[in-house]
């Protein structure tokens, strides 16, 4: 299939983008990978007036260790964010998610903040921007603006952006050296979109108990879901089997009910996010 006409821009600086962005309006896309948008544009599931090319942007390819967090602009490629020697010593949870996006191909062209502008609900990276409470950086021609990721999306493939607004930069917070992590997805094949996925982080007090925990999940509603009762029922706990299968009969009623598709029914999605709970939780609690 092919993608409807449009007219194709390409600058070459942030404003002259900014500024196509006030001009095209609501009939503007950005283009950064093109690894989500292209797909949608041949299936004319999207057919936008225009294409905006910010691939000869300069200034937005970069990873940056900042004070609490790793700051990635948004043309940094999900393989080159996988392959940093910084991300893999300090955020290696970031590295195990980004493995399960579709295949190294995808990873090669694909940004990180381009998966998380498109807000697909069953991929990997909103999810984790979610369970970490992470932000992103929003710009019009007006300025610039800050959006935590519980403000970020808002239903399927929608997000917070307004009208005229680029995301320019996402920041993870680092894991702390003590913190168990762990990324579980079902899938029916190896790079496929997810059907139900979790992404946990615990960490444990001197006594052997838990001390935080953090679980998010994604395939299995319009948006990522963050599970915060049972991060809540966690604490205290030694995260034994017996509270392991608690956690995991808490996150089935976390499945959207309308969430039925030709992948996978709501009931089937329950068991897959109740397993995957468990196997999370799990193996980031022998992390600590």
């Amino acid at each position: 299939m092919k993608p409807a006409p449009f007219q194709y821009r390409a600058p070459g600086a942030l404003a002259e983008t900014l500024a196509l962005l006030d001009q095209c309006g609501p009939d503007a896309k950005i283009l950064a990978g093109g690894q989500s948008l292209i797909p949608v544009l041949n299936m004319r599931l999207a057919a936008p007036r225009y294409l905006i090319d910010i691939n000869r942007v300069a200034g937005l390819d970069y990873m940056e260790d900042r004070k609490g967090y790793l700051a990635i602009g948004a043309l940094t490629r999900q393989r080159s964010v996988e392959r940093a020697e910084i991300v893999r010593r300090r955020h290696p949870l970031l590295v195990e998610v980004i493995k399960y996006i579709g295949h190294m191909q995808i990873r090669n062209r694909g940004t990180i903040a381009g998966s998380i502008a498109h807000a697909d609900p069953a991929a990997e990276l909103p999810a984790l921007l979610t369970c970490l409470d992470g932000e992103v950086v929003a710009r019009n021609s007006s300025g610039e603006r800050v959006i935590g990721a519980d403000r970020l999306f808002t239903d399927h493939l929608t997000t917070s952006l307004e009208e005229g607004e680029i995301l320019t930069e996402v920041r993870f917070p680092w894991l702390t050296p003590q913190a168990g992590w762990s990324c579980i997805e079902f899938a029916r094949r190896s790079g496929d979109y997810a059907l139900a996925g979790a992404i946990a982080i615990v960490c444990a007090t001197s006594r052997g108990t838990c001390q935080s925990a953090r679980i998010s999940y994604f395939g299995i509603a319009p948006t990522p879901i963050r599970g915060h009762e049972i991060e809540r029922m966690l604490i205290g706990t030694t995260l034994d089997e017996a509270t392991l299968q608690t956690a995991a009969r808490m996150a089935e009623s976390l499945v959207d009910d309308d969430f039925n598709d030709i992948h996978a029914t709501a009931t089937y999605r329950r068991a897959l996010v109740a397993e995957a709970t468990r196997r999370a939780l799990q193996i980031a609690w022998h992390k600590t």
